[in-house]
């Protein structure tokens, strides 16, 4: 297996159809990529199955869990509510709509693609890991180096967004949704699908949004985002993240409102910080080379 595996791949598929070696390399190394997507795969599909056999407890505790009023999240605003006086429209205690299905293989369906989706976040780690193989061989020896803990720090990053998404994003915007009405004559009885959609887009959206150091640091090595841009977009970021705040938290209080932008400010600050190291270290790497030019 090449030491430069990834580099080769590229130039493979430049060179593609050019000559007989390079037709080869470029297919050789899919092949090596092709089983590397296999294995996850693989891994995908076995903690999907384990889903699908534990379904009950994982509808019924976790999918579930957003429509209940006894949801740690709102069990945690009532305790808030009442310890620092927020009024009672800060303890939510009913989230008043209702679920049905409407196809015949509605519910079989919803038992597969939750599964699935279970299985991809549980999965997503080695997924991560394979991608880190094929990857690895290709980089330098001080680019692996200073990129070992790739692995570790996506996969933290985005079971902290999935936990965030869940107990934080969902739920506030499940009672935001459930409770806006425009007429009393309207009821809310809502699909399974579009609950199950909800849920995981913004459970799964959280977990993505959070892998936003890892991104600004991929792109910072390749030279496509810098701190000086990030920094004068600012006040940009701030507004997009104040927004997403206000729409998703059921009352206008401040304190709600820092509590779901609060890790996202956060993350954009330590993405500048980030992106300013990879900056420094490419401009002291420009300085040694041409000191010794």
């Amino acid at each position: 297996m090449s030491e430069k595996r990834t580099t080769d791949l590229i130039q493979a598929i430049k060179d593609k159809g050019t000559t007989i070696d390079a037709e080869m390399s470029f297919f050789d190394h899919l092949e090596v990529l092709r089983w590397h997507l296999i294995r996850s795969a693989i891994a995908i599909v076995l903690f999907t199955s384990l889903a699908f056999v534990y379904y009950d407890w994982i509808f019924d505790t976790l999918i579930l869990g957003p429509k209940h009023p006894d949801f740690w999240t709102y069990r945690m605003m009532c305790s808030l509510g009442e310890r620092f006086n927020l009024g009672p429209d800060f303890c939510i205690r009913e989230i008043p709509f209702k679920i049905i299905n409407t196809e015949m293989a509605g519910q079989f369906t919803l038992q597969l693609n939750s599964s699935l989706l279970i299985g991809i976040i549980l999965g997503f780690p080695y997924l991560l890991y394979e991608i880190w193989r094929f990857v690895k061989p290709g980089l330098t020896e001080k680019e692996s180096s200073s990129a070992s803990g790739f692995v570790f720090y996506a996969t933290l990053l985005f079971m902290l967004g999935i936990l965030f998404g869940y107990y934080v994003i969902a739920p506030l915007s499940i009672n935001f949704l459930a409770n806006y009405n425009i007429s009393t004559l309207i009821e809310n009885t809502i699909t399974i699908d579009s609950y199950l959609s909800s849920v995981a887009t913004l459970t799964v959206g959280a977990g993505i949004t959070f892998e936003l150091p890892i991104v600004i640091f991929i792109l910072s090595k390749l030279g496509i985002m810098t701190p000086a841009f990030m920094r004068s977009s600012r006040r940009y970021a701030t507004v997009i993240i104040l927004i997403i705040a206000a729409v998703v938290t059921p009352t206008p209080d401040l304190l709600t409102m820092l509590t779901v932008s609060f890790p996202l400010f956060l993350l954009y600050e330590v993405s500048i910080i980030i992106s300013g190291r990879v900056e420094a270290r490419r401009k002291k790497a420009e300085l040694d080379f041409y000191s010794r030019s």
